[in-house]
């Protein structure tokens, strides 16, 4: 009979003890369902998280009741209602031969290589300035300035003291004549014409005031000396620049610009004159990319003979390359953040992927993929920023956060 008791309270033990575990286990299956399954965000601020109701602590709007997305952390799955109101279209490309053609808008400017300066010859008083308006055209041999110079009125003073010794007899003439000789270089150094020198001859006193001349036809784009000043030898008076011809510069994506080369032609036309096209030749390709735009300088000279275009005028190069070949997508189709560009492709029915990928040539509203891309995945060409916007607000983060191209 104890046997029997026993036995019955453990039975009842073990069957308390099976009851109170499953229950455990129900309830605690059911709590990690509940926490797996929802969560409470802001759709203003989808970083927020919360496990349960209330307000969003950034914009105080109600929280959302949102599921959890068990998918992995750079997919996310889209219902077909979904996929149609986001007008998500996918498909899969292959590399395709075209003629890029783009415009770049650049700006007429002053072809350095066609300004010259006129430098005092020699230390002296700018005694005075004949122009002095910048854009005031000159032609060459018009007068420019008068310097004062006491280097110059010393040379001239040699060389009018050994003209008058020539026609003496003997040793006196021939040293007379080297004198002479020394002279008219020292003078030709400082820049006195032929004529200015023969003018001495016949001086009947020689002056320290020296008038120079314009060397070259073209506008006064900078005056340096000013009426009164000292000017040592070497330096800047007086830049005269030639307009037949200027430089038209562009800033170029690097990308575009691999496949360009000198001596290329460009059709420029113009925003001043509509009518008016014209083709240049690329003539320079910067080597050293702006570290601030990512952009490359390229030059053209641009032919100006009846001087109808000015510097500082809008300008636009028309730039081809043909037989380009390459992956291209529409641009809307390309993610670009600020530390990465990605694309989202189909892994498989409703499940989409984000893909970082090497972006090349934007041309005519499709844009150069030049990452390698499994032929066989279907690509999102449209809707891939709806496919974005949603996965930000499941995730709350970028699908890109922390990485860099």
């Amino acid at each position: 009979m104890k046997n029997s008791i026993n036995a019955f309270w453990f039975l009842l033990l073990i069957m308390l003890f099976i009851a109170c575990d499953s229950k455990n286990k129900e309830d605690h299956s059911k709590h990690k369902k509940n926490e797996a399954t929802t969560f409470y965000t802001c759709s203003m601020d989808p970083q927020v998280k919360e496990d349960k109701a209330g307000k969003c602590p950034i914009c105080q709007m109600d929280l959302t009741p949102m599921k959890n997305d068990d998918s992995a952390s750079n997919e996310i799955s889209l219902s077909e209602q979904q996929i149609k109101l986001g007008n998500i279209h996918m498909q899969t490309i292959a590399e395709t031969q075209n003629s890029l053609e783009q415009n770049f808008t650049g700006v007429l400017a002053t072809n350095q290589e066609k300004i010259n300066t006129i430098s005092a010859r020699a230390m002296g008083r700018m005694e005075r300035l004949y122009v002095k308006t910048l854009g005031e055209y000159v032609r060459k041999n018009d007068a420019l300035y008068i310097l004062y110079s006491e280097d110059i009125a010393i040379a001239k003073q040699d060389y009018f003291n050994a003209y008058k010794q020539l026609s003496m007899p003997g040793d006196f003439g021939k040293n007379a004549r080297n004198m002479s000789n020394a002279a008219k270089q020292k003078l030709v150094f400082f820049g006195l014409s032929n004529a200015q020198i023969e003018s001495i001859k016949t001086s009947s006193d020689v002056s320290p005031y020296t008038t120079f001349y314009s060397t070259a036809n073209g506008y006064i784009t900078e005056i340096i000396a000013a009426e009164g000043s000292y000017v040592m030898e070497g330096s800047g008076i007086i830049k005269v620049a030639d307009l037949n011809s200027l430089w038209l510069e562009i800033q170029v994506n690097v990308n575009y610009a691999k496949n360009l080369h000198l001596g290329q032609t460009a059709q420029i036309s113009f925003a001043d004159f509509p009518d008016k096209t014209i083709n240049a030749k690329v003539s320079f390709i910067n080597p050293e990319i702006n570290p601030d735009t990512r952009l490359l300088l390229i030059r053209m000279q641009i032919p100006n003979q009846n001087l109808q275009l000015k510097p500082g005028m809008q300008a636009v190069a028309k730039l081809k390359q043909s037989n380009v070949k390459g992956l291209f997508v529409p641009v809307d189709a390309v993610i670009r953040e600020e530390n990465a560009s990605y694309i989202w492709i189909e892994k498989r029915p409703g499940v989409f992927e984000n893909l970082m990928v090497e972006t090349g040539a934007e041309i005519n509203g499709l844009i150069e993929i030049k990452s390698e891309i499994d032929g066989s995945k279907k690509i999102v060409l449209s809707g891939a920023y709806a496919i974005n916007s949603e996965y930000k607000f499941r995730k709350g983060s970028d699908p890109m956060e922390g990485m860099k191209m």
